[in-house]
């Protein structure tokens, strides 16, 4: 897989996970939702101060953007 690709997945499952619309992590981020919205379908790679806002965001390293997620359990 593409890091382009990785962390596009990643950016959106874990944006997803925590409840955050596009706006808000745009807003975190200080990016317009539209940029959000490019890097989530892999349209766009983020430069590194980008990715280290975007983790910020969303209260990860900027690693858990550049790896492959853990499977999250369900509750059942």
């Amino acid at each position: 897989m593409l890091l382009a690709n990785l962390v596009a997945q990643n950016l959106r499952t874990l944006r997803l996970r925590r409840k955050l619309s596009q706006e808000t992590v745009a807003a975190r981020t200080r990016v317009s939702v539209s940029y959000v919205s490019m890097l989530e379908r892999g349209q766009r790679t983020p430069p590194l101060d980008t990715l280290e806002a975007l983790a910020r965001a969303l209260s990860v390293s900027p690693l858990d953007l550049l790896q492959k997620l853990p499977m999250k359990r369900g509750r059942g």
